[in-house]
């Protein structure tokens, strides 16, 4: 199956996921705020609760990959496993030559399983230090900190660290220090495992600015909208725009509009995709607590390279327009109720993954909105998610859609 995403809607095929693993057992209280967590999971549920969400997609007709899996596989070329331990020791900043050279001898011996689970989990310093041979002060005398390599639990949510854009791949720079190996491994993926193989590759596209992924939403094969969000800054949106607006022979993917939308830029609405994503030809589910604070602009490019910025009237309009439909539906998410809507709305009501037009994955726990959703004509596809939600994050981050169909127009 291709590689190949157009739309939000579309029916979906093809898709990457990670089950969540041992990387989520590294969680202590001390250090959750840097790990992006406001609490610590119980991995078992949350495991269970994953399947589920994997097993719903295969019923749909879509294909599941595993980030996990394709690690494994780029890992059995040697100069890849070779590149991949140079990186994770370079990226640890270790100084001490003689751990260095354990940490070495340490990753090179394990299979690519293992390699790869590395890659994901970390590696404890306790896994070391009993092999090195000369210790120096550094080794009696450091910080508390347990991993000379850290974990990324926040690996589960795919959405971020990559996006395919028509038939390309853009592999992201993610905002915070924690999740920054995330792309570093989306790129390993991207760039050797035969999957990609005939896919166009867009890395370091934003000059070391963060873009992720849940602040970008495929409209149709002509415009994407991008939040500007805490997650995501106004270069990189512009780096996103000049790059993929460019034609397809000179390495772009033909897009002719951008939509920047501007949210507030709290932890709560961490991302565009966490209060507003698409449900169906003319319909998004949103989080009306934003609405009126939203500000939307239209980017264009010139024939020289130059952007044409235009902030648009309101969003209504702008989506209209560019879906060419002669209106659209912003079904709030939580309802009318302001206090419904901001608890769902934490649950990640809004993040909503569509699998088909008008059929979506949602948290069951959200009735409200899953109920506005229903009478909206959408269909409803709920999952358990008391553990995943954990992360802040729902059904669209926990997915990157490698291949949707393309939509039909009714």
């Amino acid at each position: 199956m291709p590689i190949r995403v157009t739309s939000e809607i579309g029916k979906l095929r093809s898709v990457l996921l990670h089950r969540p693993g041992k990387e989520l057992e590294s969680l202590t209280p001390q250090y959750l705020d840097s790990m992006l967590f406001e609490d610590i999971p119980y991995l078992e549920q949350m495991q269970r609760e994953h399947d589920q969400f994997a097993s719903l997609l295969e019923s749909q007709g879509c294909t599941v990959w595993y980030i996990e899996q394709m690690l494994e596989y780029v890992l059995t070329d040697q100069q890849v496993r070779k590149d991949v331990i140079l990186h994770l020791i370079a990226s640890a900043q270790i100084h001490e030559p003689a751990i260095r050279e354990s940490m070495y001898d340490y990753l090179s011996q394990l299979e690519c399983e293992a390699l790869a689970a590395c890659c994901i989990k970390g590696v404890l310093k306790a896994e070391i230090d009993n092999t090195v041979r000369h210790k120096t002060l550094s080794y009696y005398i450091r910080n508390t900190y347990p991993f000379y390599i850290p974990p990324v639990p926040n690996l589960y949510f795919t959405r971020d660290p990559a996006t395919v854009i028509g038939s390309g791949i853009a592999v992201h720079t993610m905002k915070n220090d924690a999740r920054r190996r995330e792309n570093w491994l989306l790129s390993l993926i991207a760039l050797h495992h035969p999957l990609f193989s005939e896919t166009g590759n867009y890395i370091d596209y934003s000059d070391g600015s963060s873009i992720e992924g849940g602040d970008i939403l495929l409209l149709n094969e002509h415009c994407a909208v991008v939040g500007s969000s805490a997650r995501t800054g106004t270069w990189a949106i512009e780096s996103f725009a000049r790059r993929m607006m460019q034609p397809a022979e000179l390495g772009g993917q033909n897009l002719t509009e951008i939509l920047v939308v501007q949210i507030p830029y709290t932890r709560a609405y961490m991302h565009l995709d966490t209060v507003f994503t698409m449900v169906d030809r003319d319909a998004f589910s949103i989080y009306g607590g934003i609405e009126m604070s939203l500000r939307v602009f239209s980017l264009r490019m010139y024939r020289d390279g130059q952007l044409q910025i235009h902030e648009e009237k309101n969003l209504h309009q702008a989506l209209a327009r560019v879906l060419h439909v002669p209106a659209v539906r912003l079904i709030p998410s939580g309802g009318p109720d302001h206090t419904v809507a901001a608890r769902e709305q934490w649950n990640d009501s809004t993040n909503t993954l569509a699998v088909a037009p008008g059929t979506v994955i949602t948290y069951q726990r959200n009735t409200v909105s899953n109920d506005t959703l229903d009478r909206e004509g959408i269909t409803v596809l709920p999952i358990r998610g008391s553990e995943l939600v954990r992360g802040r994050g729902g059904p669209r981050c926990m997915s990157m859609p490698l291949y949707r169909e393309a939509v039909i127009s009714e």
